[in-house]
């Protein structure tokens, strides 16, 4: 099976410095200035899906908080901002997992290319790079109320923790869970000013999702992580990851579903939400239905298909939203 890009396979040989694992003829390789390459390759620049599955949550919260009193043109900002802040909180938080899996991912095959382990970047060049993103991010969110502030700051200490997670348990995917599904209580709050069941219950779902699709993406890497001692869902299931696999799904449509119910008295509002709920659910079956977990190729591109997974139910939770 080929992999799915969003960009052409380029003619001739890869530009220097290019990560494997990256989509071939990225923009990055192609278009960005040379000297900025491995900094943005840090941010995993390259290779955007990540921005979107830490963007896509806060836009559930965005749409599905709209049905608690209406979209506001602070919505606006507050939909562009986070998308902002999701590239570059993602690429902080990329760029400290490089640094703690320096010696990692110089022992994978996969990953000995990125830069850090390749020689591309120091350490404390990446320190900085690191910095320089997490304080734009920062500046941003000074933008949002008080309770929003708080929550985004709180998200520093599950971003911290994520890369060591992998040496201590075998749920790592969890704390990746936890720190990527934040944006969803932190919008929520920095649309309503408060939180709700809603906004609990839609953080739930977006933790079981992110369970589903990097339990998937670990498996490309079962076999190096097993020789180096690096834990992991997809280690632990082993044989079985594909029951594991649909219990996320149902525990993802049910939280959702329970978000949805929760968010909207009026029945109109309700089904346009549930609607999108039922869509998402019907092309995460169809990517079980093709996935093959012992194909590297086959489980990359399934976690790939999450982002229009994920994109699916916001333009109903939108209509929901403004008809509540």
């Amino acid at each position: 099976m080929s992999l799915p890009s969003q960009f052409p396979e380029p003619a001739g040989p890869e530009p220097a410095g290019a990560v494997a694992d990256a989509p071939k003829g990225n923009w990055v390789d192609l278009y960005a200035p040379q000297w900025t390459r491995p900094y943005l390759r840090l941010s995993r620049a390259d290779r955007p899906i990540g921005t979107w599955l830490l963007y896509i949550p806060c836009l559930w919260a965005l749409a599905l908080a709209g049905g608690a009193g209406g979209f506001t043109a602070w919505d606006l900002w507050l939909a562009l901002s986070c998308g902002v802040g999701a590239f570059l909180m993602r690429g902080a938080g990329c760029t400290w997992n490089d640094i703690t899996d320096r010696h990692i991912d110089g022992s994978v095959a996969r990953t000995r290319s990125r830069p850090i382990p390749s020689g591309q970047v120091t350490v404390r060049q990446a320190l900085v790079w690191m910095a320089v993103q997490t304080l734009v991010a920062g500046g941003i969110l000074l933008t949002y109320n008080r309770l929003a502030v708080g929550l985004g700051l709180a998200s520093l200490a599950l971003v911290a923790i994520y890369p060591f997670a992998k040496r201590f348990t075998w749920w790592p995917q969890v704390f990746l869970g936890l720190a990527f599904n934040w944006g969803a209580i932190l919008l929520w709050a920095a649309h309503a000013g408060s939180l709700a069941p809603a906004a609990v219950l839609l953080y739930a779902a977006g933790i079981a999702w992110t369970l589903y699709y990097d339990t998937i993406y670990a498996h490309q890497d079962r076999e190096d992580d097993a020789l180096i001692g690096v834990k992991s869902t997809a280690r632990l299931f082993g044989d079985k990851s594909r029951a594991w696999l649909w219990g996320f799904f149902v525990l993802v449509m049910l939280l959702f579903a329970g978000a949805a119910v929760a968010a909207h008295a009026a029945l109109m509002p309700l089904v346009v939400g549930l609607l999108g709920v039922w869509a998402m659910g019907w092309h995460i079956v169809g990517q079980m239905l093709r996935l093959d977990l012992d194909d590297p190729a086959s489980c990359l591109a399934a976690f790939r298909a999450n982002r229009n997974a994920g994109l699916i139910p916001v333009p109903f939770l939108a209509v929901a939203g403004w008809l509540g």
